[in-house]
This record gives C-alpha cells, structure tokens and sequence, in this order.
C-alpha cells in the first residue's frame, strides 16, 4: 500500500478518530493495522486492543464473524468492494436507549502496481433506517395478519380496469390459473346470476372514475358459492388515473346473519300482526249476537285478515248428523263468470266435513293436494274443471272439545300454509265456535223474551200507549226490564215499569213472577201503595235476596187525569205536555222490593194532551253519565221536543232514545212505556 508523509498520515490520524463513522485498514492476512475509536467501541474495545487481530477474535456472536470474514476473504481475492447486508450491532446505544446498528461496506487497498494488498472497512451508523425498515416491515405484517383475519385480499388493476399483478390468495379460493385470473378474467368466478352485474359496475366505476363496492357470490374450489364484497378505489396523481386497488372480502357470515336477522324480523313482524288480527277478530266477533251477525263478520274477517276470497260457516245439526251452511257465501266462481254445477257445490263441502269428521284442519294448497286428499273422487275432480279455485282451508268449530259445525277459506291462488298460519287459523276458528254458541244462546234466550214481553203489550183501553225496547248491544242474554198496561174495574188504568237486575232466562222468568203477581194484587187492592206492599210480602216467600227489583207502578184515571203512584227505587216517570214544560213526577223513592219499608203513595194530576212516560235506568245511566245527570238532561232533551212529537207517543218515545244515547254508548237495556192522555172533544151547547 502507498506510503503517506508524516502531515498526511496525522491528519488521517485525526479525521479517522473523529469521524462518526467507523474506519478500519486490514492487512493482506486479515488482521486490523488501524481502528478508529468509532469502530473500536462498535467491537467493545480500544483502537490499541485491535491491532493485529482478526475480527473473528474481536467478536462474540458467530454470525457477525461469519460476515466479517467471508467478507475479507472476497475483497482479497480480487471480487472488489462487498457491501454486506449483515448488520453489526454495537457502541453506544442510540437516544431511545436502543442499540445502534451498522451498515458494512469492504473496499480493496491497492498497490502502485493495482494489487490488493489489504482491505478498508468502513462502518455508517444506520440506526434510524433500520428502525425504520423495522417499522415499516412490522406494519406491513401488521398490515398483512389484518387483511388473514377479515378474509379480505387485496388486489390491483391497471388505469384501464385490467388486472396485471398475479393474487394467489385470490386463484386459491377459487382455483383459477394465473391467465384465467388477469385481465378481467377474475369476473368470471362470480356466480352466473350475478356475473353480468358485477361486470356493468366494474366497466361503470373505471369509465367514471368512481368507487367500485359490489356484493356477489363467488365459485370456490369446493364448488359452492361464498358471498364476497369486492370494493376498489382509484389512485390519481393529479387528473391522472394511475391503477386501481381494492380487496376483497369473504362477507358470507354477515351475509348470513344479517339474513336470519331479516328472516327473524320478518317472522316477528308477521306474527305481531297476526296477533292484531286475532284480537280485531275476536273483538268483532263478540259484537255480533246473532248467528248471522257471526256469519257476516266472519266473512269480513276471511277477506281481511286471512286473505281468503270466499268463507263458509258450517253448523251441525241437531243429531250431530248432517253440515249445514248456515249463510253460503261461497258461491263457486268459474272462469266465464259461469256458476258450477249442483253436484259439485255440494262437494264444496267436502273439507268441512273432514276437518268436522277428523277433527283436525284440512288444508289443500293447490288442486294436486285436494287430488290427493280425497284420492281422486270424481265428483272433486269435475268441480275442479270447472271453478277457478285453488287452494281450500277447512278448520273444525270445537266446543267443549266437541264439533259444532266448520269454517273454510277458499282462495284464487295456491297458498303454501306455514305452521305459524295454521295456529293462527286454529285460534280463529276457535273464536269463531265461541262466537256462534253464544250467538245461538242469544236467539234462543231473545225468542223467550220476545214471548214474554209480546204478552206485555196494553191494550186499547181509549188512550194511547207505547212501548219501546231495546237491548244492550254488548251484552249476549236477556235483560229483565219489563212493562205492563192494563184496565182496572173501576175503569182506571194502571201502568208499571221495572228492572229485575241482571240479565238471562233467570231475569226474565224473575220479571215474569213479578209481574204475574202485580197482575193479581192490582185487582183485589188498586192502590199503589197497597200493591207494592203485597209484592214485598212475595218477594220475601219466593225470591233470592240478590234478585233485586226496581219498579215504578201507577194507577191513572182518564177522566180527571189524577194519577196515584208508588216507586219503588226506580227512576221517576216524565210528564211531557203540549202547552208546558215537561217535568218529573218527583217524589221520594222508596227502597226496591224486597227491602221492608213504608211504601209510600203519591198523587198527581195530568192535563188532556200529557204524555206520562216511564223508563228503565238505561236511558239516563252509563259509564260516562250519573243518575242525577241523566235525569236533568231527559226534561232539556223533552222541552226541545217539535209539537207533532209531543202528540205522538210512539215518536216521542223514539225521540227521547235518540235523543239521550246519541254520543253515548249503550250498556244497558233500554226500556219506554208512555200513555197519552187524549184531548177530549167539548159537545156543543
């Protein structure tokens, strides 16, 4: 190697010293002749302690001595300069405490005459891009066990939408080689349904220039269909579109759920509303009192509630023997408006009488089912040529346990009935059977006391009376109100109106004893007073402490218009006039009967042309509305009444029900009795 003077080599002497960077002359036998203090504290000791050594006797750790001397041995064969990728680690640390790494490079020493003679080492301090290559490589494992763990993978595309970088993780899910892959031929891995979709999008998003997020199925190796959603954005450089990037990302499991979720909320939503659709139903059934009245809602409720283009009620007969229809709403309807043939109306009720026979719905979702649940009967197979029919639903109506009757839906169109639909069917028909018993129960209790009370009715004794009844509307028994006109021997009247609380047969055959026996006392003792006295005396022999009675009873005489009455417990009677103001016969009430007391005796006088007019507590009293009240708006309601109205017992007696139940709702029954006292003609003098 070249000599240097002795102001060249101290000046080398200090710069090498003073460097921070490590600087080392080896000889041709690979053994350190200089070391600068930067390097000496890289190996942990001084300049002095190198000289003469190899490196594999300065150094602990085998790799670095490995890298140091295969190192030397290059350069000194003639392989020039050899910058090693091994990093050296040492000196002092850095200021994050961190130990400083170094970066090696070898360069041959030459002769005059271009022969290697030695080797220099010189060691750069690259502590923060090594830290920095560390960074970054531990964010892109990061980067990388991110994408493993969301089963997403990341792809690229050219500025024109062509893929031109290979993404095994891609052809391993769904097995294509590399040149089915580019291109745009990873498209092609998009199940056949939704290919031409995601290929519009795709060619939609590189024209505009906007952002790609689409949702398809993808084949897999397996050969089934995962959900994946692929979403790629573009990277400008100025108004320069330079590729795409994207990912994408296996969705199934939230795919599936959200699914289920939707399936649940679906369910939910479907069940909710069949439970309103329940209590609607139930709640119009049990307005209905009559079988008809059950039969019309029903009907109503077939087509809203169910959806059900035609209902049946069905109704045993008394032997439990035959199905009749009890209102057939369900006439067949054919194509051509043309109506089917008698024999196969008459199959129509085929279903009923399974479901009533079995016990348990019928259900036909299409004409290949009915086929095949009556086994091909002739007779069903010419009423399906021949209605428009095509799905049939038949539920037994149970009571007790026992078969009243069925009820079918018919439809135009098959139905796939769930499991979830035929509870709610099943419920229906049971309302339904509740229904129509207590329906059957009203009739048959309102035609005992339409007997009854038909025997009321007074007759013409040359005065005019009126009647009028009518019946609570939510209530399915009969009421015990009642009423009674008759003639006296003297040629007086008598009158009474009464309310035997409660309600059904017991009611009325109790207002039917009572009376009975007024009837009796009225003949051998007219008066009032004398009359209620008797029924008490009755009523302690024949009647229950709890069949508490209310009755007001008069006696009136058509000639002078006296009126003599006894009340007891019950509201007073109306006098409506033609010339004054209506008023209440008002006198203190006496307990009902039954209860001991002094029965006290009343008279009054009415003018030719006044309207007496006695009521049940209907009329005055409900939920919304006192006694007291009731009353004071009788006498406003009566003072606004036209004159032809006053004059005419039967209208006023209309008038007065309009009159006080408009804007209230009816809970009880309603009851009237008015005698009118006719104006008598003068004889001429």
């Amino acid at each position: 190697m070249s000599k240097l003077g002795a102001v060249d080599s101290a000046l080398m002497d200090v710069l090498l010293s003073e460097a921070p960077i490590g600087f080392a002359l080896l000889d041709s036998t690979g053994r350190f002749q200089r070391v600068n203090r930067t390097l000496a504290e890289v190996y942990g000791c001084d300049t002095a302690q190198c000289r003469d050594r190899t490196p594999a006797e300065l150094l602990d750790r085998d790799p670095d001595r490995i890298a140091h001397e295969s190192a030397v041995a290059a350069v000194l064969s003639g392989s020039g300069t050899v910058h090693s990728e091994h990093r050296l680690e040492g000196g002092p640390p850095d200021a994050s405490g961190r130990p400083r790494q170094w970066a090696l490079s070898w360069h041959p020493a030459t002769g005059a005459d271009g022969t290697v003679e030695g080797v220099v080492l010189i060691a750069v301090d690259c502590s923060d891009r090594f830290s920095a290559e560390v960074a970054l490589r531990r964010s892109e494992e990061r980067y990388r066990s991110l994408l493993t763990a969301t089963n997403q993978v990341v792809w690229t595309a050219d500025a024109n939408g062509d893929v031109q970088e290979d993404c095994p993780d891609w052809r391993v899910i769904t097995g294509q080689t590399a040149e089915q892959y580019l291109g745009r031929g990873w498209l092609d891995a998009a199940h056949p349904d939704d290919h031409e979709q995601v290929a519009r999008a795709w060619t939609d998003a590189v024209a505009d220039r906007t952002t790609f997020d689409e949702i398809f199925r993808v084949r897999t190796q397996s050969g089934d269909f995962r959900y994946y959603r692929s979403r790629a954005v573009p990277i400008m450089r100025g108004d320069t579109l330079m590729e795409w990037v994207g990912a994408h990302s296996d969705i199934t499991t939230q795919h599936d759920a959200d699914d289920m979720r939707q399936r649940l909320t679906q369910q939910l939503g479907e069940a909710a509303l069949r439970t309103v659709r329940l209590q609607k139903a139930t709640s119009d059934l049990a307005e209905a009192l009559t079988v008809s009245e059950v039969v019309q809602a029903m009907t109503e409720i077939g087509q809203s509630a169910v959806g059900a283009d035609t209902t049946t009620v069905g109704e045993l007969d008394r032997d439990n023997l035959r199905l009749h229809v009890l209102r057939d709403d369900s006439a067949v309807r054919v194509p051509g408006g043309r109506v089917a043939a008698a024999s196969a109306q008459a199959d129509l009720r085929v279903a009923m009488e399974t479901a009533v026979r079995e016990r348990r719905p019928f259900i036909a979702g299409n004409p290949a089912e009915l086929r095949e649940l009556v086994e091909d009967d002739p007779e069903v197979l010419a009423f399906l040529r021949e209605t428009d029919e095509r799905a049939w639903v038949a539920l037994p109506l149970l009571s007790a346990g026992q078969p009243i009757g069925a009820l079918r839906f018919t439809f135009s169109a098959a139905r796939d009935i769930s499991d979830e639909e035929k509870v709610f069917l099943e419920a229906l028909a049971g309302q339904c059977a509740l229904a129509l018993e207590r329906a059957k129960l009203f009739e048959r209790e309102h035609r005992t006391a339409e007997a009854l009370q038909a025997s009321l009715l007074p007759e013409d004794q040359g005065i005019s009376m009126q009647a009028f009844y009518r019946s609570g509307t939510q209530h399915v028994q009969v009421g015990g109100d009642w009423y009674d006109a008759f003639p006296l021997p003297d040629g007086r009247i008598a009158g009474v109106l009464g309310d035997v609380m409660g309600k059904g047969i017991k009611a009325a055959t109790g207002m039917s004893r009572v009376r009975n026996a007024l009837r009796a006392l009225a003949f051998s003792m007219p008066e009032p007073a004398d009359v209620l006295t008797g029924l008490d005396r009755m009523f302690d022999a024949t009647e229950g402490l709890d069949q508490v009675t209310t009755l007001v009873y008069f006696v009136l005489d058509p000639e002078t218009g006296q009126i003599d009455l006894s009340n007891a417990g019950h509201p007073p009677p109306l006098v409506v006039g033609e010339n004054t103001e209506p008023w209440l016969l008002a006198a203190e009430p006496d307990t009902p009967l039954g209860v001991s007391s002094e029965r006290g005796h009343h008279k009054f006088f009415v003018q030719p042309g006044n309207t007496v007019v006695l009521y049940s507590d209907g009329l005055v009293e409900n939920r919304k509305r006192a006694v007291a009240t009731g009353l004071e708006e009788l006498v406003t309601v009566a003072s606004q009444a036209r004159p032809e109205v006053v004059g005419d017992p039967q209208h006023m007696l209309q008038y007065l029900v309009e009159g006080m139940l408009a804007g209230y709702e009816q809970d009880d029954d309603v009851t009237l009795l008015a005698v009118h006292l006719p104006v008598l003609d003068t004889a001429p003098e």
